[in-house]
């Protein structure tokens, strides 16, 4: 572990960074102990297997620090990158034996885990826990047919800016407005856009000539004008912060 992976998983959960977006974020205090006597901490570094499509499911839980990718493979080889996994996102189906996707770290990734099998009971003995997870899911797959829009409907400017602007969005949630760490190399994001790795880059190029974005260093990325990249989007200016 890094030494701020070490902070994090001596602290107690209600001064986690993610307590009060994470899957925990409705328990009260004897369940916030209940967890904490489950949980345990893992750190993957950048590219890293977390989990296998298809192997077996060992544990659940959300993402304290850094990025991960959801990827499905296909019968013919090709591989699909069907999401970003960002902090207080969750890991893992209570419900399910093996991983339905394979998660690689894209960044340096810390995750705090529970055995499925002692959250499965939890969730069964703790209605408003499991409806917290229920939110949660619905939260996914309203993401999931935005995304759907996205790929099906959007232009190549308009992908490229939904991408930007979601990452800075869920960033500002975390408490560092308008900045934040690109997790995916260029050729990544052009992979999960669905176009060239020279169009993600054009466009970024006319985004950043336009004022709409500034890059700072190899990976910074910072927006004075959200609700103007929104629109470049496609979206409503006035968009909220993803869950």
């Amino acid at each position: 572990m890094t030494r701020v992976d070490l902070q994090i998983a001596k602290s107690a959960c209600s001064e986690c960074p993610i307590r009060h977006r994470a899957v925990c974020a409705t328990c009260e205090p004897e369940e916030l102990a209940r967890l904490s006597d489950m949980k345990s901490y893992r750190s993957w570094r950048a590219g890293e297997t977390i989990l296998l499509e298809g192997a077996d499911l060992p544990f659940v839980g959300s993402i304290v620090r850094g990025c991960a990718t959801l990827t499905r493979s296909m019968e013919d080889g090709r591989v699909q990158m069907v999401g970003l996994l960002m902090p207080s996102d969750f890991v893992g189906r209570h419900d399910r034996d093996t991983a339905a996707y394979e998660v690689v770290a894209a960044t340096d990734v810390t995750f705090c885990l529970f055995k499925r099998g002692d959250f499965r009971t939890m969730l069964a003995e703790t209605p408003h826990v499991m409806e917290r997870m229920l939110q949660m899911s619905l939260d996914e797959l309203d993401a999931a047919r935005d995304w759907m829009i996205l790929l099906g409907r959007k232009t190549a400017r308009e992908k490229v800016a939904t991408l930007l602007a979601n990452i800075l969005r869920r960033a500002a949630s975390a408490g560092h407005p308008l900045r934040a760490e690109l997790p995916l190399t260029r050729d990544a994001m052009a992979s999960y856009l669905g176009l060239t790795i020279e169009t993600v880059s054009r466009q970024m190029t006319s985004l950043r000539k336009e004022g709409l974005i500034e890059m700072q260093g190899h990976r910074g990325i910072s927006c004075a004008d959200l609700p103007a990249l929104l629109t470049a989007a496609g979206d409503d200016e006035d968009g909220l912060p993803l869950a």
